[in-house]
């Protein structure tokens, strides 16, 4: 852990220097303040207590907190946040969580170096965003619903997407049907397959472990899992979690020359910009990414007005059809 002594050592200036810098106590020339300032920013030093918090006050800047900033989900959403948080005269930073606890989100988030977050990244700890949200310190959540005074959650109804979904499937003729999940820790996942079970309930369709497979809500993991179903015996289609994975698997089809979807039905779920130019376009579900950034951007700028707002938001998903699905005869 970095303490005092080591900002004094990096600063060349004395523990007691510093601890009057970061208590804000003004019998110190500003030159000196900005070299503890700078020093400490460097080592990313965290003072423990209320008076750790080393951002200045009204800083303008709204912070996003993604997982991976390559990702076409995230490149979806961001500009809608932008858009909103640019009208107010807000500055717009994305950090990426890569890293765990030393990863920029998360410090950015500990230490409160902006005004308010908005958090995409599924990785972040739910500790981390309840103990740092504050009146002065607003945090939107998107995906995942957390309970907090200064939280505010932007959902898309993932269940009622996984359900419609499976049971486009199912309209479609299919009685064979695997998921390929992604993280089990991500509550859109979870929220997913609990919708992917109900549309099989309903058309009183049992599922077969063998045909639930885990994934990471990324190309490589769909490529995998394809790999795995077709190892072990294809059903007549597949919902894959996510349009990365569906990508993945479709590229594991081509290669074992499989084809999609007159040997295999394919559905992938955010309908993002490429999936509309794989081949074959693929049939996904889509979430309204731009109108959910849009919307996180302008409740957090509320939030930091002090106007009330309601703790959780909503928003319905709909069927992209395009050619990756074909309608099967029951027999």
């Amino acid at each position: 852990m970095i303490t005092i002594k080591d900002v004094a050592k990096s600063a060349g200036v004395a523990s007691s220097t510093v601890s009057c810098v970061l208590n804000g106590k003004d019998n110190v020339s500003e030159l000196t303040r900005q070299k503890v300032l700078a020093a400490a920013t460097q080592l990313n030093y965290v003072k423990h207590g209320p008076a750790s918090e080393l951002k200045r006050k009204n800083t303008q800047t709204i912070g996003v907190m993604v997982h991976d900033m390559s990702s076409p989900y995230f490149s979806d959403l961001v500009p809608g946040i932008e858009s909103a948080i640019k009208s107010h005269g807000y500055d717009l930073i994305v950090c990426s969580s890569m890293g765990g606890e030393k990863s920029t989100a998360n410090r950015y988030i500990r230490e409160k170096r902006i005004d308010g977050a908005i958090v995409i990244a599924q990785d972040i700890p739910d500790e981390l965003l309840t103990e740092a949200a504050a009146r002065e310190f607003p945090i939107v959540v998107m995906d995942r619903k957390l309970a907090n005074e200064h939280i505010v959650n932007v959902l898309m109804d993932d269940e009622q997407g996984g359900y419609l979904a499976t049971k486009y499937l199912i309209d479609q003729g299919h009685r064979t049907i695997a998921y390929i999940n992604g993280p089990f820790s991500s509550d859109c996942n979870l929220l997913r397959y609990q919708g992917f079970l109900r549309a099989l309930s309903e058309a009183d369709i049992e599922e077969k472990s063998e045909w639930r497979l885990g994934g990471q809500f990324c190309k490589e993991s769909g490529y995998h899992a394809a790999k795995m179903l077709i190892e072990n015996g294809l059903p007549s289609a597949v919902f894959f979690a996510n349009d990365d994975m569906a990508i993945g698997g479709l590229e594991a089809f081509r290669e074992h020359h499989i084809s999609v979807p007159e040997q295999v039905s394919v559905v992938g779920f955010d309908n993002i910009h490429v999936s509309q130019y794989v081949s074959p376009p693929l049939t996904t579900f889509r979430q309204p990414k731009t109108d959910a950034g849009l919307l996180a951007g302008h409740l957090l700028i509320q939030m930091l007005n002090g106007e009330q707002v309601k703790s959780v938001f909503t928003l319905d998903i709909q069927c992209v059809e395009r050619q990756s699905v074909r309608a099967v005869t029951i027999e």
